[in-house]
């Protein structure tokens, strides 16, 4: 966990922020390099890194992602959708990898499929290791409901349908790792959907 500043619309929020580093004892991915690379780095703990992916382009998840390019050499993934929210924090730096959907990513032991899940954002995206039964879903499925759309960019019929679709339709049994906050799983959230949509958040 790393904490800083989500900045978005003229607003500041003091965030703690969920870093996951995937893989094994020998090369990793991490995912949402958020305010601070120095723990991530130690986190990393010498261990190759093949991809620093990030879930979506808001800044609290990706104001680390080009220090820790730079100290672990490795490549940074986006969506493409959200490449306005990235140029806004890094705008002297592009991404390196075009994230797509259904796209394959491997780190030793995990093996993760990229699944598109806008709403949040345009490009927001999850990472579904069926193996291991988890999902890593950044700021799209928390546990209570979906991630806020009250922003720009943001739209909520259509983070509802990315979760209707992409996400409970996963193992009820699916450990759910979140951008920010404690864990859950597709079955704890799965029943809850029609209060989400009735509160309209």
């Amino acid at each position: 966990m790393t904490s800083g500043v989500f900045s978005l619309d003229g607003e500041d929020f003091d965030v703690d922020n969920n870093v996951w580093v995937v893989g094994d004892d020998e090369q990793v991915v991490v995912v949402d390099a958020a305010h601070d690379a120095g723990p991530i780095v130690e986190a990393v703990a010498g261990r190759r890194v093949l991809m620093i992916v990030a879930t979506h382009g808001h800044n609290d998840h990706v104001n680390a992602a080009v220090d820790l390019a730079a100290r672990v050499r490795a490549p940074i993934a986006l969506h493409p959708d959200d490449r306005m929210l990235w140029d806004a924090v890094h705008p002297d730096r592009s991404p390196d990898l075009a994230l797509s959907d259904r796209q394959a990513i491997d780190a030793g032991a995990a093996h993760l499929d990229v699944l598109h899940t806008p709403g949040h954002s345009p490009g927001g995206v999850c990472l579904h290791d069926p193996g291991a039964g988890v999902l890593f879903s950044g700021d799209t499925l928390f546990r209570g409901g979906p991630g806020a759309t009250g922003r720009s960019f943001s739209d909520f019929p259509t983070i509802v349908g990315s979760i209707r679709t992409r996400l409970l339709v996963l193992d009820p049994a699916t450990v759910v790792h979140t951008g920010h906050g404690e864990d859950t799983t597709i079955g704890s959230e799965a029943p809850h959907l029609g209060e989400w949509v009735a509160r309209g958040h």
